[in-house]
């Protein structure tokens, strides 16, 4: 919100000085159906007489998010004098590696940890708790951070795989390493990292032909130094896990299914087994057309509801399709796919090149949901700042 804050006068200038800014065709269009979705919320909140409204101002929050990544892609412009995706990426990748180091710095350093708790807010009390116990680091925590680090794993993927067929395959260790980092400390954070590392390593397979057994050579680089900086990974945190205090329970949370198939010889993992009590479908029509309008907890929001206690979030489920349902029924949720659908499209019209990140991107956008309801709208923000910038040297190009 800051940052948003600090882009209103950014975007004052462009529009006086260059006659350019942030609203275009297609943000009006995700604009348009971010809309719809808030019009599909207020109704349901307004026809059920819920105080809800979690996702009835969700075009705001759209505009939080364009706004923010206008302000950031435009100073990243500044300093370097221009704007491209693989910098976006870059830049993305340092501040998800330097999330995971801190989360470790804050859980292994008391005074650290006094610090960030007395200037952030966000939520630790029930991250500390000794039942949960969750390593965290600024604004970066549980399912938000976890979807994140997904996203960022299935881009690395994509950058890896083009640079193996130019001359920058030379950064192909230095991606690597950062993708192992966050593969391990962002499932220490959140188990749902794994979703964008299983894609990330399909994504590599299928790219490399090792699903059909016919191993492209441009692509031997790549899975050389991947078996090398995987098998350095396994000997660190046998390291840790055996003489680093408490990395033993933080490995056990990252990597539970691993675990319980060694020990147990079954693939089990707690809350995979707690996610499939969480299906819970509507038993009446009209919560499938309009919702209920809850999306939290009403006994956090509502002081006069009066119906069954149920631990965690509406109906126990923090399945992401099913809280829109339940929230803002079946056009609600058809609604909030397309903005995430219009994003993704626009990036891919936009940045062509990068047709196959943007798709994957979806595509953990889409899986998750089947987990939470976070999506990853922010990622697609920052690229479609991208294709504005790119456009607009486009046009001073055709004007000069």
């Amino acid at each position: 919100m800051a940052l948003a804050g600090v882009g209103l006068p950014i975007l004052g200038y462009q529009l006086a000085s260059h006659r350019t800014g942030l609203i275009n065709k297609q943000v009006f269009l995700l604009s348009i159906w971010a809309g719809i979705a808030s019009i599909i919320g207020c109704f349901s909140i307004t026809f059920n007489n819920t105080p809800d409204t979690a996702y009835a101002t969700y075009i705001v929050s759209m505009w939080v998010w364009l706004s923010a990544a206008y302000t950031v892609t435009t100073y990243i412009r500044m300093v370097h004098g221009n704007l491209s995706t693989m910098l976006l990426l870059r830049y993305l990748i340092i501040v998800c590696v330097c999330q995971c180091i801190l989360a470790l710095l804050i859980d292994s350093y008391p005074n650290i940890k006094q610090i960030i708790d007395q200037y952030v807010q966000q939520g630790q009390d029930f991250l500390n708790k000794t039942n949960v116990n969750r390593l965290y680091g600024i604004g970066a925590s549980l399912d938000v951070a976890g979807s994140r680090f997904a996203a960022l794993l299935v881009m690395i993927a994509f950058s890896v795989t083009d640079m193996c067929k130019t001359d920058e395959r030379k950064y192909i260790p230095l991606f690597l390493v950062a993708f192992f980092l966050i593969a391990v400390i962002g499932n220490m954070i959140a188990r749902t990292t794994t979703i964008g590392l299983i894609l990330a390593v399909g994504y590599w397979m299928y790219m490399s032909g090792v699903l059909t057994f016919k191993i492209d050579t441009n692509y031997s680089s790549l899975w050389s130094w991947f078996l090398w900086i995987l098998a350095a990974t396994i000997v660190i945190a046998v390291f840790c896990y055996h003489f680093v205090p408490r990395t033993e329970e933080k490995l056990r949370f990252a990597f539970e299914g691993f675990f319980s198939l060694v020990e147990k010889g079954e693939w089990s993992v707690s809350s995979n087994d707690r996610l499939k009590g969480m299906y819970v479908f509507p038993e009446t029509l009209k919560t499938w057309l309009i919702g209920d309008g809850y999306f939290s907890n009403p006994r956090n929001i509502d002081p006069y509801f009066i119906g069954k206690e149920i631990g965690g979030y509406y109906m126990g489920t923090d399945v992401g399709y099913l809280r829109f349902i339940f929230y803002f029924g079946l056009g609600g949720l058809f609604a909030m796919c397309m903005v995430i659908y219009k994003a993704g499209n626009f990036c891919i019209n936009n940045l062509s090149r990068y047709r196959d990140m943007f798709l994957l991107l979806l595509l953990v956008n889409y899986v998750v949901w089947f987990k939470v309801s976070t999506d990853i709208f922010l990622v697609f923000a920052m690229f479609l700042m991208v294709a504005r910038s790119e456009e607009e040297d486009k046009q001073l190009q055709h004007k000069i």
